[in-house]
């Protein structure tokens, strides 16, 4: 038995309608995402001293890490036997406008993109992978919140049948039940992790060990993710009948590099912040 209160959404992914295409609600919250981290570094880096010349190549960078990853890590993890099986499924690799992008791989991505960051930029001024990570997780936070609005808003990677009554009826995609708006739980878990350690990072960054921010942010984010999966419908055939879904397996390295990460922090015992 259903609730009566539920929400009909059939809001138009597209914002701004220019001939066959348009301006998606998914591509302004996306960039709205890195624009925001953007000024979240600025101010990290005024506050410890880092030049913000820093800044664009940074940014370059993240976008750069994010979109490839991201792209490669749903094509290789959701639908390989597609994007792999043909020429035409193959070209498509390149065309993320096409849909599908996968957070754990543009997690992946950005890890090997910031241990080239560091490596490049970090030696000459004075801080190392860790350092990055520590900050840059909290800037990917809010973002997380933006895209998974964005995702929302493309009434995609919904949960399964709710009788709660913020349940969302997805228009259109055609469906005719409430569903799980899983999109907004993961939206508000990625939000007040954000808030969180911009707390920690804004009153405790002078009693906080380099490597804790990083931890807390696998642990909180991707347990999290892991949790919720559990009322996420499939989003590949091969999901189905499976105990654990394909973005629970990914998560659980994730969580497991947290608790590495935070224990390591705790035994080195380096200050998270720099010295200048």
């Amino acid at each position: 038995m259903f609730g009566l209160l539920f929400v009909n959404w059939h809001l138009d992914p597209i914002l701004l309608h220019l001939g066959n295409g348009g301006v998606r609600w998914y591509s302004l919250l996306f960039v709205s995402g890195f624009i925001l981290g953007w000024y979240i570094f600025q101010w990290f880096f005024k506050r410890e001293g880092v030049s913000e010349k820093l800044l664009d190549p940074l940014l370059y960078t993240l976008l750069i890490g994010t979109i490839v990853g991201a792209r490669l890590g749903h094509c290789l993890f959701y639908q390989p036997d597609y994007y792999l099986g043909s020429l035409n499924g193959f070209l498509e690799i390149f065309m993320p406008w096409k849909g599908g992008l996968a957070s754990h791989g543009g997690a992946i991505a950005l890890i090997l993109a910031m241990i080239w960051f560091a490596r490049h930029y970090g030696r000459k001024n004075g801080f190392d992978f860790l350092w990055i990570m520590d900050h840059l997780c909290i800037a990917v936070a809010f973002a997380g919140c933006m895209i998974r609005l964005g995702n929302l808003c493309n009434s995609e990677i919904y949960g399964d049948v709710t009788n709660l009554p913020w349940g969302f009826v997805f228009q259109l995609r055609g469906e005719t039940m409430p569903k799980h708006p899983t999109q907004l739980y993961e939206a508000l878990s990625y939000l007040i992790l954000g808030l969180i350690l911009m707390w920690l990072y804004k009153n405790r960054l002078g009693k906080m060990y380099r490597g804790t921010f990083i931890g807390l942010f696998f642990l909180g984010c991707f347990g999290m993710r892991f949790l919720i999966e559990f009322i996420k419908e499939p989003q590949v055939g091969f999901e189905q009948g499976m105990a654990i879904n394909m973005g629970q397996i990914l998560s659980i390295p994730f969580i497991l590099a947290g608790i590495g990460l935070i224990v390591y922090a705790y035994m080195k015992k380096q200050p998270a912040g720099l010295s200048r």
